[in-house]
């Protein structure tokens, strides 16, 4: 007599969304959580990334962050996203490593390799030095106002999902972003002058090869 098909794990049934991942995952099923990780672990880095301006420092808080939903998966409610569960803890565990210690700064060579593993830009040398400009300004700001304008203004959440992710009301994101930008504004302000003028040139290069 032939034996019965195995059932499938919930991490192998096609349409699992998030929360019956995580639901899975309380009830014991071995697979699910590493779904999760799968799925949400690129954007996640993504967010430290930008936070801490350190590869390092990030791939490590990453890290705390996924081993506090393993242990916390008990404690979602499904009051917001599964997504935005974890974008919460990956920024708390960023916000923690700000407190506890000063981040060292970025080799060149480290933020680099970190912007090739992000979408490469045409222009790769340009947008490098803009990339280490922005982390080196950002990490003058505050940790709250840091937080905030990564995901706003970097990640493009909502000011509304932002509020959600930084537990604050949308007042307060739309506050530490409007302080973050205006510290911001007059030590990037060379990027915009020197985008302006990169327009100016290819205007020009375009007219000279059409006249």
């Amino acid at each position: 007599m032939n034996s019965p098909p195995e059932t499938p794990s919930s991490a192998e049934r096609p349409s699992v969304t998030d929360a019956e991942l995580l639901t899975a995952h309380i009830n014991g099923d071995p697979h699910a959580f590493s779904e999760i990780v799968k799925r949400h672990r690129d954007r996640m880095w993504a967010v430290a990334l930008r936070t801490l301006g350190d590869p390092d420092e990030a791939a490590d808080a990453v890290q705390d962050a996924f081993v506090s939903a393993y242990r916390k998966a008990g404690s979602f409610r499904g009051e917001a996203a599964v997504t935005t569960w974890l974008h919460r803890i990956v920024v708390n565990a960023c916000l923690d490593r700000m407190r506890r210690k000063s981040v060292r700064p970025v080799a060149d060579d480290e933020l680099i390799e970190a912007a090739e593993r992000e979408t490469p830009m045409p222009d790769q040398t340009v947008e490098r030095e803009v990339s280490m400009e922005v982390s080196a300004a950002l990490k003058l700001l505050p940790g709250d106002q840091r937080a905030a304008l990564v995901l706003v203004d970097m990640m493009g959440y909502s000011v509304e999902d932002a509020a959600q992710v930084l537990q604050v009301p949308s007042g307060t994101v739309k506050s530490r972003c409007a302080r973050g930008r205006a510290k911001l504004a007059p030590i990037l302000s060379h990027l915009r002058n020197r985008s302006e003028a990169n327009r100016v040139s290819s205007a020009k290069g375009a007219e000279l090869r059409d006249g």
